[in-house]
């Protein structure tokens, strides 16, 4: 099985519905998730 990361674009998506104040816990929920399963940023030194 692979893993799956949610993709860059998928992850701008959902910083944009959590920003939004308009939206409900639910599409806050499911963006937090696609948000939690994005790969950690790479530190340049």
């Amino acid at each position: 099985m692979t893993d799956k990361k949610t993709s860059k674009k998928a992850a701008s998506a959902a910083s944009k519905v959590l920003r939004d104040g308009r939206t409900g816990g639910a599409s806050k929920s499911a963006a937090g998730s696609a948000l939690s399963q994005r790969e950690p940023k790479k530190k340049s030194k």
